[in-house]
């Protein structure tokens, strides 16, 4: 009987190392969690690096836009994007307080405009952007202070918080430093009409070509934060290449110093 002990010990021994290499197989072969993302992250040993969701990058690259159209300085898309961030989280949503709707939580009945009208970014941060522009000495307004004369909110330092964040967008978006801003894990839509977008969010629809360095990263910077959306997977401007599948940019000789983009195919029905 001891013997017979002892073989079911070996066996049992030996179910538990197999066991337990099945465990550790499975543990290494597991695929890793890709989680979609833009990241801002500008140059310096102390800089900071902001991650938001593409949809959250998406409406920033639209609201910063907006501004270069204007013709307005960094600091208004600063304004606009700590705004949106503290109302809606950089989210276009169909309601909030009261009658508050959109990125900047603005109210038809204040005379912002249409619900239809508030719930397109475009014309949203246009609208911010004018009532911006009316603040006397807005140029030189602190962040939440300037925010709080349009929004007139029931929490104004709340504004404050987000200056840093809304800093590193704005000048990642204004062509400040190059390849600032990166996207990763997209799921692209089918290419949109670029044009048509690019001219109501910049005010050209010329992207592609030869550009003075902040230009063509403004508008690299801006297709990228839109890659999603609007179905593109590939951008170079100066040399380097941001790529959907890479989520990076990446030097690449190859790419020349114009600015270049590339719009994924639409996908094709299964049959």
């Amino acid at each position: 009987m001891r013997g017979c002990g002892l073989k079911v010990a070996i066996f049992l021994g030996a179910v538990i190392v197999l066991t337990a290499g099945i465990v550790v197989v499975v543990v290494l072969t597991r695929s890793p969690v890709r989680t979609p993302g833009c990241t801002v992250a500008l140059p310096g040993k102390d800089a900071t690096a902001y991650t938001f969701t593409p949809e959250q990058m998406n409406n920033a690259a639209t609201i910063s836009a907006v501004g270069t159209k204007l013709g307005l300085p960094p600091h208004a898309a600063t304004v606009a994007l700590a705004t949106a961030l503290q109302e809606s989280k950089l989210r276009n949503l169909e309601g909030g307080d009261r009658d508050s709707v959109g990125l900047f939580q603005q109210r038809p009945s204040q005379g912002w405009g249409t619900v239809a009208q508030l719930r397109d970014p475009v014309y949203a941060a246009t609208e911010f952007y004018e009532k911006l522009e009316k603040l006397p000495g807005w140029e030189t307004l602190p962040i939440t202070e300037a925010a709080q004369a349009i929004q007139r909110s029931g929490v104004p330092d709340a504004y404050a918080q987000w200056e840093p964040q809304s800093r590193a967008m704005a000048a990642a978006f204004n062509g400040q430093f190059p390849a600032a801003l990166t996207c990763r894990n997209l799921t692209l839509a089918a290419p949109a009409d670029l044009a048509t977008t690019a001219t109501g969010e910049l005010g050209t629809d010329r992207l592609s070509g030869a550009h003075p360095a902040e230009q063509g990263w403004t508008y690299a910077s801006w297709l990228v934060g839109r890659a999603e959306a609007l179905g593109v997977d590939k951008v170079s401007f100066a040399g380097q290449t941001w790529t959907a599948e890479t989520g990076s940019w990446a030097p690449d000789a190859a790419a020349g110093q114009d600015l270049s983009l590339h719009q994924a195919p639409a996908a094709t029905p299964s049959q």
